[in-house]
């Protein structure tokens, strides 16, 4: 497949995390990146940074994707812009720790509008033009807890699980079109995915080993740009990918809810003190 240094890409939730590592790791081979994210001063902040780093142009799109006039906010941006989008990266998503019952519904369909609603929306606005000129890559941003359950965090798992089916599905779909798709599947990350999911007292948020954002967004990019279909990233989770081959659902059901539930243990891995109260 052809690849161009100037190809442009459209990073969502690139404001933190592993979108503003995969802003500056595209940035940093020379293409120019489209910022999406809800918080305008801080993405023009972001932006600033990336030209004076890596010498690119970039475009900042400060919208909400849960919003129902989001994508035209988006579209009009990059037509007024003059951008073609040749690299879209759907990476923004979010989560919330609780018992499927009770969490109200409005947090359920919030995961779903963003981790997946969003996902297909930008990728029809998209798509088609990348396939119309035979030249673009999709990169998706799954999850490990794509290929297995997960109680207390099932809305987010089972989204994650449609990112990745879709994903490989619809790669096979666009062979021989010039348009690959990627399914990037790290593990927990150091991200701000915990604080925002009422995730800072579990056991995965305290004790196991986060992913560095960084790390993930490189091989990210290396999958991508190499038109790999799925990049689990590190060897330990691809091992645990492999082995859960061998387990029951109910057995993989309940490793991750262990995974997250709160740690009470003095030696806590993050932060030097229980977190306050909650009002």
């Amino acid at each position: 497949m052809n690849i161009r240094s100037t190809d442009r890409v459209l990073i969502t939730g690139a404001s933190s995390g592993i979108g503003l590592h995969l802003a500056h790791r595209f940035a940093a081979h020379g293409h120019p990146v489209c910022l999406v994210a809800p918080d305008a001063s801080e993405l023009e902040r972001i932006a600033i940074d990336i030209e004076q780093r890596h010498g690119v142009d970039t475009l900042v799109v400060a919208v909400d994707l849960e919003d129902k006039d989001a994508m035209t906010v988006i579209d009009e941006a990059v037509l007024s812009a003059g951008w073609t989008v040749d690299i879209l990266v759907n990476n923004a998503g979010h989560g919330f720790k609780g018992n499927y019952a009770d969490v109200p519904i409005a947090t359920h369909l919030s995961i779903v509008r963003l981790n997946v609603e969003a996902v297909l929306r930008m990728t029809s606005l998209f798509l088609p033009r990348m396939v119309a000129q035979r030249h673009g890559r999709l990169l998706n941003t799954a999850s490990i807890a794509g290929f297995e359950p997960g109680p207390t965090m099932s809305v987010y798992h089972a989204s994650k699980a449609f990112v990745l089916s879709w994903s490989e599905a619809i790669a096979t779909e666009l062979e021989d079109s010039g348009v690959s798709v990627t399914a990037l599947c790290p593990g927990p990350t150091d991200t701000d995915f915990f604080p925002k999911g009422d995730l800072e007292e579990s056991f995965a948020f305290q004790k196991a080993n986060l992913m560095d954002p960084e790390e993930v967004a490189q091989v990210g990019y290396e999958a991508v740009m190499s038109g790999e279909r799925v990049a689990v990233v590190g060897a330990v989770n691809k091992a645990m990918v492999f082995s859960r081959r061998f387990m029951s659902e109910q057995l993989q059901a309940r490793m991750n809810e262990k995974m997250y539930e709160d740690v009470d243990d003095p030696r806590r891995a993050r932060g030097d003190k229980e977190s306050p109260p909650r009002p």
